[in-house]
This record gives structure tokens, sequence and C-alpha cells, in this order.
């Protein structure tokens, strides 16, 4: 019987074929050694578990999530360099269920002719619908393939809850400023892979703002400095310098200043949630504009005032929750440019109103609680007497109803025994 073949390459030698001196800087420089990973120590620093688990070849299926350019396509790679497995790459953009099919069945007779294991690495995951993905999970329960997933999205919502309990989460953050320091710096001076052999020289202040055009992604980093420089002309000692007035006539200044999935969009909105919080309406308008201007999903903004309603203004204006589910109704029922308007109206309200964040900070407490304690039994008289099997076992006896007994709303227990005196909700006091 003929061995069934792998419709994709291994991922590992495709990077090595990826490296000749045409292929894109960013791809030329991706690290091959954990020593060149920098940016994401907290999840593979020395002697940290996932990192451990890699370099002894004892990975199980794990998810990578995280924004562009934070590495979880390099992860990838020093997967496929440690691990003794077959490494097969697989895209939900490009490959389907009909490929995915021959990869499992290649990977099911390497396991039973050679005991070797399968890593299938699945990029793009959460462009698989969720029946697509249930395609994944009885070769991941088997043991047919390890699988290593990245998504971009947040997998709570994108990928399908059976996959991710068999799955480690990992999370990958934007990359910091000092990291991108440190992979701009390399690039310039790697002479074998890199630009080292262009003599490049760049001023303070370019610098600085390579590194936050960068805007956490070392993908968009790479690829600016690379324009940036091999357009840069050499000087007569073959040096070429890149100031701030290079920078400016070669990249686009609005993605300098804002970039959607980039460091700059979470200031941004930071900035703004934080202004209405503190009842600043006119630093709320400056930074709604500023992502207005920028080019942001005004859904994305109006969802951000859902949220802060409830968060920060909560029960000290009930309203505040029901004028900005209606600024999200029109600027869907309006769109740009009129709906700015819809959210001008529902910034300057929400930071004008009172605030009182009682209801969430309970919800925190009660949760904490919840996950101190376990899974504390339901006291008997709250308990409802489906059955009648449940109501000879006393379920509901005792309950006292609050329309005939107005004093079992003070008296009557609704907490289990062990948290009876806690008190999650304290509202601030409205003057």
């Amino acid at each position: 019987m003929p061995t069934p073949r792998d419709p994709r390459p291994d991922l590992f030698a495709a990077s090595q074929a990826g490296k000749k001196a045409d292929a894109p800087l960013a791809e030329r420089m991706r690290p091959k050694e954990f020593a060149d990973f920098v940016g994401q120590d907290d999840i593979v620093g020395m002697d940290r578990p996932l990192r451990k688990a890699i370099e002894s070849d004892r990975l199980s299926s794990v998810i990578f999530w995280g924004p562009p350019g934070s590495g979880k396509t390099t992860l990838a790679h020093l997967i496929a360099r440690h691990t003794k497995a077959q490494f097969v790459a697989f895209s939900a953009v490009t490959g389907g269920i009909p490929e995915l099919r021959e990869i499992i069945k290649a990977a099911e007779h390497r396991l039973a002719l050679q005991q070797q294991k399968t890593v299938l690495f699945v990029d793009e995951i959460h462009r698989f619908n969720k029946a697509q993905q249930d395609a994944f999970l009885p070769h991941v329960e088997r043991g047919t393939v390890i699988l290593v997933g990245a998504t971009t999205e947040n997998p709570s919502f994108e990928v399908i809850s059976p996959l991710l309990s068999r799955s480690i989460l990992v999370v990958l953050k934007p990359l910091s400023e000092d990291a991108l320091g440190s992979i701009l710096d390399r690039a310039l001076a790697d002479s074998d892979t890199g630009l080292g052999q262009l003599k490049a020289r760049l001023s303070p202040g370019a610098r600085k703002r390579l590194v936050a055009f960068g805007n956490g992604d070392a993908r968009a980093l790479l690829t600016a400095v690379e324009f940036v420089v091999t357009q840069a002309p050499a000087g007569a000692d073959g040096t070429r310098l890149v100031d701030e007035a290079l920078l400016a006539a070669s990249l686009n200044k609005q993605a300098l200043r804002y970039d959607k999935s980039g460091e700059e969009h979470y200031n941004v909105i930071s900035a703004y949630i934080k202004s209405m919080r503190d009842s600043d309406p006119n630093g709320a308008l400056y930074w709604l504009a500023r992502m207005l201007e920028a080019g942001e999903d005004p859904k994305f903004i109006a969802r951000r005032m859902v949220i802060f309603a409830s968060e920060d203004i909560g029960n000290a204006d009930p309203m505040a929750l029901v004028v900005a589910m209606s600024v999200a109704q029109a600027v869907q029922f309006v769109g740009l440019p009129e709906a700015q308007i819809n959210l001008a109206q529902g910034t300057t309200y929400l930071a004008s109103r009172p605030k009182d964040n009682a209801s969430y900070v309970g919800l925190l407490e009660a949760i904490k609680d919840a996950q101190t304690h376990g899974n504390l039994g339901v006291p008997i008289h709250l308990r409802n007497a489906v059955t009648g099997l449940m109501k000879g076992l006393g379920y509901g006896q005792g309950y006292r109803y609050v329309h005939d007994d107005p004093q079992a709303k003070i008296e009557q227990a609704h907490l289990p025994e062990p948290l009876k005196s806690r008190q999650y909700y304290r509202p601030k006091s409205q003057s």
C-alpha cells in the first residue's frame, strides 16, 4: 500500500528556501533560534514552560493568539526546527477541508507505520467556520495530529470551545518599542541576511519614528525599513543616511500616527475611555476625532461606549446604556460621515454623567468568590422542585414568597452559607 503524500511541504523546509536573497527582509530576518526571538519573554523566555515544551519536543496542541507581526508564525518555525514529528503547514486562507482530509490520512498512515507524530500548523485558523473547525476535533483527541493554530482574532469568539478546551492558549502581545528597536538594529547590522551591506545609518529621530511606525508589528517595521533604506541614496563612502525628511517622504504620514491594529490604536482608545471616565468631554471629543480621522471603525467606538455605559456609569444613570445603545444603532443605520454626529453626542453625554462602577466591581468580587470556593451548593430553599423526587428531597422547602411576606427579602438567605455575609453591590451615594 503506497504511503499517502502530504499535499503541503513541511514549514521548516519552506522557511529555509525562503531565506534566499530576494525574499522580503521580514522573511530573511525571521529568527531561527530562541536567542534571536525578542519581545515575548513572558511566554518563551529562558525556563518558560512553552519554550521548554518546544525544545524538548513535548508540545501538545496549542493556539497562538496575537496581533500581526507579534511572532506567531515565527514560533511555528521554531517548533519545526525542534520537533522530530513531521511538520505540515496549512493555511485556512488557501486550503480547504478536502486538503485537510489528505493531510490527516497521511498523518494516520505515518503514525501507524512509522510511529511518527504529525504537527499540523494551521495559520489563520479563525478563517474556518465553526462547522469546519469540527473536522479537527477527532484527530486532535486521538492524537493523530498535534494542532498548532495561529489567529489574530479572539479565540473566545472565533475558535470553537471543544477545540479550545483541548489546546493550550498562548497570548502574544504587540511588541514593545524596545523589542522593535532590537529587531531594527539587528536587521541594519546583519550583512548576511539583513541590510548590513547597504551601510544604512539612521538619525535618532528617524529611528524613533520607524519604531513608532511598527506599532508593535515586527513585519510592518521590517517592511518599512527595507523600503526606506533601499530607496536612500548612497553617499561617496557608500553610507546611506536616513533622516526624518527622507522618512516622511517615503512613508505614509497617517500610518505613522495611527494603526488600527497596532499599539497606537490601543493608546488612543485608552485615552478616549479615560477622558470620559474623568468626566472630561473635551478630551474625549479630541480622542474621538483622532480615531475618526485615522479611519477607525465607528462600530468599534460605539461598542466601547456601550461597555463604558455599564462599567463606569452603571446605575448612577441607567439612561447612559440606553443612549449608548441608541448611538450604536444610529451608527449602523446612518453610517459615516454623518454617524460622527451621533458618536459625538454619545461621547459628550457619557463624559458628562455621574460615574459609579459598583455593578462591575461587585461582579468581579463575586467572580473571585466563585473561583475561590468552587461549586457551592444552592441553598435548599432556593432550589426548584421540578420533579416529585426533588420535592421529596426538600427542594424549595422553607422558601418565603416575598409578595406575601415582605420581610423575606431581608431575612431570607440568598447566598451559600460560606458567603452569607458578602456584600458585592455597594453603590455610591448620588447627590
